[in-house]
């Protein structure tokens, strides 16, 4: 039984039971009973429609939630008239995007939107949506819990704007390119199923620049995966990585995806980021990029769409252009909610080796591997500590 295959379906069947019956919170309940049916039962025998047998099981197991309610009496006629569907005239369409647009009800706020949508459509644990986020946990726990109970009897309604949608995808894409823990660097599962979603959104908003923009970041990143991690299975910097290895077709993909998108749509901050993604992937090597192309989208990413990492992303190409020194003077002034992150001990400690400072890089690449909860990322900057210190 391949567990991606129930990961794929999830979505698709809680979409198919809140469609039918409208409760989100008791639909998740029977799919998650459901699922855990499948990863007993079909290891014996994969069933002919697996997503009908699902939505059949999941629909079986919501009815026995209403009968079990304190409520019977007033629930019988409507228990009594639902009969679960047949597995066979399941559609085949993926309903995936639909949940998507009920997870971004407009009837939540934008944080709750996304949370929701990671945890329901993306299969993220809080943890790793609170850590995509650079919140407590339990602050996420909390807006997931809002958002089910805010969502009891609604039914599907489109979203007020795609940009809650994008939001979602690119933070899945994020979690799948670099996992925030574990011993993986990588998630493909998760960067695989963010492209496939965005490439549905995009057939369904054609002349949408952003979403457009958006594949092509995620493309131009993805094809760097293949060097991204050595034959050991440590991490490879960009500078470092050999190029050859680079998806040669994601990387045309995406810059014919930027280049139309930015001659034909409004400038967005999806569309800067995959422009600055183009740059680096076009580049032939590390010494050949054109880090004055790359510090002016920086410049216009950071009035478009500010933020802490946006800051700390245009220090590295402020460095490269201007010098180690006027970067870490930059570095000074990202934003204080940041300054515990592991990153900003990593571009710290980088920019301390690049001005000669030794003994300061290898501090802060000791103070970034502390405070990652990544392998790949604490065995690569404990490696850089350690050189500088031989």
């Amino acid at each position: 039984m391949n567990p991606e295959l129930l990961r794929s379906l999830a979505p698709q069947v809680l979409a198919a039971l809140v469609r039918r019956y409208g409760d989100f919170e008791s639909c998740e309940d029977a799919v998650q009973e459901a699922l855990l049916a499948a990863a007993t039962q079909w290891p014996a025998g994969l069933p002919d429609n697996p997503k009908g047998w699902l939505i059949t099981t999941a629909s079986r197991r919501r009815i026995e939630q209403l009968r079990s309610d304190t409520a019977r009496q007033r629930r019988e006629e409507l228990v009594a008239s639902m009969e679960p569907p047949d597995a066979t005239p399941v559609s085949a369409v993926d309903d995936t995007l639909t949940l998507l647009g009920l997870c971004c009800h407009p009837s939540l706020s934008r944080p709750s939107q996304v949370a929701l949508t990671l945890r329901a459509v993306g299969g993220l644990t809080t943890a790793e949506i609170a850590r995509a986020f650079l919140v407590p946990e339990a602050t996420i726990g909390q807006r997931i819990s809002r958002a089910k109970r805010s969502l009891r009897g609604e039914r599907f309604v489109p979203p007020d704007s795609p940009a809650a949608v994008q939001q979602v995808l690119y933070l899945i894409f994020t979690e799948g390119h670099t996992a925030s823990s574990g011993s993986a660097l990588n998630r493909v599962e998760l960067t695989t199923e963010a492209i496939r979603l965005v490439r549905q959104l995009r057939a369904s908003l054609p002349s949408d620049g952003e979403v457009a923009g958006l594949l092509a970041l995620m493309l131009l990143t993805e094809a760097r995966r293949p060097a991204r991690v050595s034959s050991s299975g440590a991490l490879v910097p960009l500078a470092e990585q050999d190029r050859s290895l680079w998806h040669a077709e994601l990387i045309a993909e995406g810059v014919s995806l930027i280049t139309s998108s930015l001659a034909a749509a409004p400038v967005g901050p999806y569309q800067l980021q995959a422009a600055i993604a183009a740059v680096h992937d076009e580049a032939a090597s590390a010494a050949e990029t054109d880090w004055v192309q790359i510090l002016t989208l920086y410049d216009l990413l950071r009035v478009v769409a500010p933020g802490p990492m946006v800051t700390l992303n245009r220090v590295v190409a402020f460095a490269q252009v201007h010098g180690a020194a006027a970067g870490l003077a930059e570095l000074a002034a990202v934003d204080p909610a940041l300054a515990s992150h592991h990153r900003v001990a990593a571009v710290r400690a980088h920019l301390l080796e690049l001005s000669g400072d030794s003994a300061g890089a290898r501090e802060a690449y000791l103070v970034a591997a502390a405070r990652t909860l990544s392998l790949p990322e604490q065995s690569y900057l404990q490696a850089r500590a350690q050189q500088l210190s031989t």
